[in-house]
């Protein structure tokens, strides 16, 4: 069973399961984190989804062509409604698959920017969902964090930017295989609950071919310390 939300910011609707994995504010938040890009832009998203990520960006860079890549199946076929459902066929692809096979199916550095919001944990840790879909969403399966950004390095462009948004658990982690596959972090953001609380996820911009300090942009906090969302959310 499927619900159809709107997202009127970006003049969208979606279709995602009722009951199984549906897509929160960190998907919009890592969407908004992403710089624009120049008119002609290719987009690729790891683990889309329903596509919400692929979707936001192709509004946002209304000249950029973008593929979303998802290897659940009935995930894809939402991918594929929810972009006919928003006449973006012109410009927002499937390609049904995992991102551990993407070198047979593209030539390496093609895209300008390569996104990801991966499952966020190791298999059989954190809470298990019981709701079908929901756990594998959350954790990871055949592909890990090092293959995520395996592939966004291999399809990104010198000139291009990664952008990915992790537990802040798997920090060291991230950091230390970012180093390892020579993977440079721009910008490096943490995200919290209000001011008071700690960070509940982060948000990196990385890039392959160079050397560069990370800048650490100030939190971004989602709701204020009444509870209400903070005028950089509502945004």
């Amino acid at each position: 069973m499927l619900t159809q939300d709107d997202l009127k910011l970006f003049g969208l609707r979606l279709f995602q399961p009722r009951h199984g994995y549906r897509y929160s504010l960190d998907a919009l938040l890592l969407a908004r984190f992403c710089a624009l890009l120049k008119p002609g832009g290719r987009i690729a998203d790891l683990g889309a989804g329903c596509g919400i990520i692929s979707l936001v960006l192709a509004r946002v860079n209304p000249e950029a062509s973008v593929v979303a890549i998802e290897k659940n199946h009935d995930m894809a076929e939402l991918i594929e409604r929810n972009i006919r459902q928003n006449g973006l066929a012109h410009r927002v692809s499937l390609q049904a698959g995992d991102v551990i096979d993407l070198r047979g199916s593209h030539p390496d550095s093609t895209f300008d920017l390569v996104v990801s919001n991966p499952p966020y944990r190791k298999p059989q840790s954190g809470r298990i969902s019981p709701l079908a879909g929901r756990d594998a969403a959350r954790h990871e399966t055949s592909a890990g964090l090092a293959d995520f950004l395996a592939a966004a390095k291999y399809l990104v462009k010198p000139s291009g930017r990664i952008c990915f948004i992790q537990l802040p658990s798997r920090l060291a982690e991230f950091m230390a295989l970012a180093v390892q596959m020579k993977l440079s972090v721009l910008r490096l953001r943490m995200i919290h609950n209000n001011a008071g609380s700690p960070a509940t996820m982060f948000m990196a911009e990385l890039a392959k071919g160079r050397r560069s300090a990370p800048v650490i942009e100030s939190p971004l906090l989602v709701r204020d310390m009444q509870g209400e969302y903070t005028d950089e959310v509502w945004r």
